[in-house]
């Protein structure tokens, strides 16, 4: 930028010398031969000088010069040791870039996040507005300021604040996000000062260690017949209000209930899984469906008076796994509900039930 502008400075001097020499030509013929000389100095200095360093600056790449490369990676870096959560979005809220302090904040690996819409991250009711004020800002609406909550901790209120920028070599506006716990203090990042341990995430790391441990030992033990059975009253109680399991061989049939109480249990325990959309989808070979506040009341289908089951149930957030075997064969369907005032399915624990899955489905293969 230095050059170009020192090149401008330049040209524009020129050009004013240029005017002067038009202006001489009324002087006396005997004074012509000293303007002439002048004249011919001024097209040297365009021939040696003025049109080298054009070419030079045209042919630079878009990149820029060597310095103006190094300040891009200086800028990079700052960005990424800056203690402030920051994270560059574009205008539909997907992350272009996630510095380290937002990802010890929202406990979301950098390279997870990036190309992922930070919307996913958030609680399901604050998505909406999210993606509302960040297009908002994007449009060039000015800067934003909202609260919001992340699915791992809902119960703490995150501001978010909001301001465009463009980047050079970005064709399009980005949005510059700025987290921070609204009412407390900034976390520290690695390098600064340790944070203290987050005793109730600390405790929840534990009880998923210990389902993980108890699943295992109950897989061990039982005989294949009785291995989805057993897993899902693991899984019950300690883990989600209500557990569903369903084979998928020959076709999906429905082999245990469990809810919150025994008589809630009929409500499902004659439904035909077929009319349920997430499992049929889960059964032919989808992934693990994590959602919160679920979006389709349908989703699950409905009860014999033609209530969806999400509403009878008041399910906040959902798990729906494939129980796929080595070969790829789904040999069944778990569905995990969670209901009432109960935390969201996190993650975290979406991971720990998709490793369970997997072993429950070694289990049902195993000496059957």
């Amino acid at each position: 930028m230095a050059q170009t502008d020192e090149f401008g400075e330049e040209l524009a001097d020129f050009v004013r010398r240029v005017a002067e020499l038009k202006t001489a030509r009324s002087v006396p013929a005997d004074d012509l031969p000293t303007v002439l000389d002048a004249a011919i100095f001024e097209l040297d200095h365009v021939a040696d000088q003025l049109w080298p360093r054009y070419e030079r600056l045209t042919a630079r790449p878009p990149g820029g010069t060597p310095s103006a490369a190094q300040e891009h990676q200086l800028l990079k870096a700052v960005f990424q040791l800056l203690p402030l959560p920051l994270a560059l979005l574009d205008r539909e809220t997907v992350v272009r870039r996630l510095n380290q302090a937002a990802s010890a904040f929202t406990g979301v690996r950098a390279g997870y996040a990036t190309g992922r819409p930070l919307t996913g991250f958030l609680a399901h009711a604050d998505r909406s507005a999210f993606r509302g004020q960040v297009a908002a800002v994007a449009r060039g609406e000015g800067d934003r300021s909202l609260t919001v909550h992340l699915q791992q901790r809902p119960s703490v209120p995150v501001r978010a604040t909001l301001t465009a920028l463009r980047p050079s070599g970005e064709p399009r506006t980005t949005v510059l996000v700025v987290l921070q716990p609204a009412g407390h203090r900034m976390p520290a990042v690695e390098g600064t000062a340790r944070p203290l341990p987050d005793l109730a995430e600390t405790t929840r790391h534990a009880a998923l260690m210990d389902l993980l441990d108890a699943m295992t030992t109950v897989l061990l033990t039982v005989p294949a017949a009785e291995a989805l059975d057993r897993a899902a009253r693991v899984l019950h109680g300690r883990f989600a209000d209500w557990v569903v399991a369903d084979t998928a061989s020959p076709g999906l049939t429905r082999t245990t209930v469990l809810a919150p109480s025994g008589k809630e249990a009929g409500v499902l325990a004659d439904q035909d899984p077929a009319t349920c959309p997430l499992v049929v989808s889960a059964a032919r070979g989808g992934s693990t469906a994590l959602q919160v506040r679920p979006p389709d009341p349908d989703a699950f289908g409905h009860d014999a008076t033609g209530a969806p089951v999400l509403v009878r149930a008041d399910v906040t957030s959902l798990l729906s796994v494939p129980l796929t075997a080595p070969d790829g064969t789904v040999r069944g369907v778990l569905t995990l509900f969670r209901s009432g005032a109960r935390l969201a399915f996190s993650m975290a624990e979406a991971r720990a039930m998709d490793t369970m899955s997997r072993h429950i489905a070694l289990a049902m293969d195993a000496r059957g």
